[in-house]
């Protein structure tokens, strides 16, 4: 009987270090990346009668319910700037961030059967998600810009764009990295901790009100303009309107303090997704 080992020619295997990350890898599997990108996209209206309408169709109800309620009926201000270019301007930017967060929650609950059956990075999932919302975004930001340039030609227009416009990229990049460090820490949580994702919409919820989205910052009273300046999403959605409108908080020290916390959030999370994915199969 022959006791020699066999020798492999090819061992797969989890990552050995909690921080080790094969970006090389990561960018071996850029294909599958684009399909779980196109299937995303591809499926979320697939079956549905308006299909991408709702694209826009979302957005435009949200905004008109803000204005009733929070313009109208509450009588919040909303700084000068028209009520529906205020509250459009915050939905499309918190709604990509939310999309981000709530669907890569769901990366091990929804990939359970493909991750147990094919080898692949795992964060390849999550980041198809930040993508394929991206293109989501672009479409909704392009309903954004469309009322913004209306409003902007009109004669004594209270819009006043600026320079800050160049930091566009900044801004989603900003809200992309932290919606993909929430939702992967989420994500790794759920399947050890199944009632976390109970909180979540609800948790989601309320930080949307922590955040100057349906009130501008400068009508808070001074006691708690710090505590909201501590989400970092504020500063992000406060410098959004005033590059766009010439309304609102802008800070390159918020900004600062908002790219040092994703940088952070993101490293946690992926230190705790490389933990978890190892012994993902046993738990969920």
């Amino acid at each position: 009987m022959d006791n020699t080992e066999s020798e492999w020619d090819l061992e797969i295997g989890p990552s050995s270090g909690l921080l080790e990350i094969n970006w090389r890898e990561l960018w071996q599997y850029r294909d599958l990346i684009s399909l779980f990108v196109r299937r995303d996209v591809v499926a979320t209206y697939k079956q549905t009668i308006l299909g991408p309408l709702w694209f826009f169709i979302q957005p435009i109800l949200t905004t008109l319910t803000y204005v009733v309620i929070f313009g109208n009926v509450a009588g919040i201000s909303t700084g000068g700037i028209p009520k529906i270019l205020f509250y459009l301007a915050g939905v499309t930017l918190w709604n990509y961030f939310q999309e981000c967060l709530m669907k890569t929650s769901d990366t091990f609950s929804l990939n359970q059967n493909l991750f147990g059956k094919v080898y692949f990075p795992r964060l390849v999932a999550p980041i198809s998600i930040v993508i394929s919302t991206l293109f989501k975004f672009f479409i909704q930001l392009s309903l954004f810009v469309a009322a913004w340039v209306y409003f902007l030609v009109q004669p004594e227009s209270s819009i006043h764009p600026n320079t800050t416009l160049l930091l566009f990229p900044l801004y989603v990049l900003l809200m992309s990295g932290m919606g993909f460090s929430f939702g992967v820490l989420i994500s790794s949580l759920t399947t050890k901790y199944r009632d976390l994702r109970f909180l979540i919409q609800f948790g989601v919820q309320l930080l949307m009100y922590g955040t100057p989205i349906v009130y501008p910052l400068a009508i808070v009273p001074e006691k708690y303009r710090l505590l909201l300046l501590a989400n970092p999403i504020t500063s992000v959605v406060e410098a959004f309107k005033y590059s766009f409108l010439g309304e609102g908080y802008f800070s390159w020290i918020g900004l600062g303090y908002s790219f040092v916390f994703m940088i952070v959030w993101l490293f946690v999370s992926i230190l705790v997704f490389n933990r978890v994915e190892k012994t993902f199969m046993d738990t969920v």
